[in-house]
């Protein structure tokens, strides 16, 4: 499979800081490729220099055979971006927003309209397009900037948080919008998110936290490293119960949140033949689950992710 981004010992310092920390990664063509991390794990940081928006105190960027340093309009010419923040014009329409973008990117006179009509059918937003955008609701308005980065084919789509600040239905519905895309088009995806169940689509998942990336996998990859079940289990006396399965299971992996006991086994079932029956405290609570992207995250850096995106102010 041909390599469309390829990123080499990428590092970002600002005086003393060190947002991005000399990452290395490549991104095939055609794939969907998250970055997951809180923010401030440097995220935003390696997608706008990726994108040309800022400079790389060193390292090496590549996307679709071009320099990001030396080729800057061949690589804007082969990307798409949807921000986190909202760039449209609110008193334009739809229309006239994608007609804007156009002019910018020299879609050619002749191909302008037809162009725009395609991008708003793969959206939904056809009916919509000569109302001021303004009216818009705040799904409405991403997917219009999902339209907007396709005008001029891109070869790779951004997707920086795509989905912060909107209510879950309207993620769910925007994603459907997205995968649509990718089967329709064909195009790479690049999606930074903190939201695990969006890393989930991913073809790869790059797992990065304070400037550095910890993992490269596949969800399932990432998750199956971890191996086993996940027992979470609420008693009548929740520190009697973590001090017996310590002194019943050697080696075992147990923490307490929340008033609930979470224990990584390597077997459910015989963690519930030998263990349950032998607490002495009741059990009140019981379920039993396969590891999460937040639990690979949790392996790797001691932290819940969003435990880590509380800590950094997210």
């Amino acid at each position: 499979m041909k390599t469309i981004i390829e990123v080499k010992d990428l590092t970002k310092t600002y005086k003393d800081t060190t947002a991005v920390n000399g990452i290395s990664f490549d991104v095939k063509e055609g794939e969907i490729f998250g970055f997951l991390g809180p923010n401030g794990a440097g995220k935003s940081t390696t997608i706008n220099m990726i994108c040309t928006m800022l400079k790389p105190t060193s390292g090496s960027i590549e996307i679709n055979g071009f320099n990001v340093k030396k080729q800057k309009d061949q690589v804007r010419g082969s990307i798409g971006i949807i921000f986190q923040e909202n760039t449209l014009d609110g008193k334009l329409t739809g229309y006239e927003n994608l007609m804007l973008h156009c002019r910018f990117y020299r879609v050619p006179k002749a191909k302008r309209h037809d162009r725009i009509q395609e991008v708003l059918q793969i959206v939904d937003l056809v009916d919509v397009q000569k109302k001021r955008v303004e009216t818009y609701s705040g799904g409405m308005k991403r997917r219009l900037e999902i339209a907007r980065g396709l005008l001029h084919y891109p070869k790779v789509l951004f997707l920086d948080e795509p989905t912060v600040g909107l209510d879950p239905q309207t993620r769910a519905h925007l994603w459907e919008y997205i995968l649509k895309l990718k089967e329709k088009e064909g195009i790479t995806m690049f999606l930074t998110t903190h939201y695990l169940d969006e890393a989930e689509i991913s073809d790869r998942v790059a797992i990065m936290d304070q400037g550095d990336i910890i993992a490269i996998d596949s969800p399932k990859a990432l998750k199956d490293q971890l191996g086993g079940d996940i027992i979470e289990l609420s008693t009548q006396d929740n520190e009697l119960a973590i001090q017996e399965i310590h002194e019943k299971i050697e080696g075992a992996e147990v923490s307490l949140e929340d008033d609930t006991i979470h224990v990584k086994v390597a077997s459910s079932d015989a963690f519930i033949s030998h263990i349950m029956k032998t607490l002495t405290p009741a059990v009140t609570r019981l379920n039993i689950r396969k590891p999460t992207l937040n639990d690979v995250f949790l392996a790797f850096t001691g932290r819940k992710i969003n435990e880590a995106a509380k800590s950094e102010g997210a």
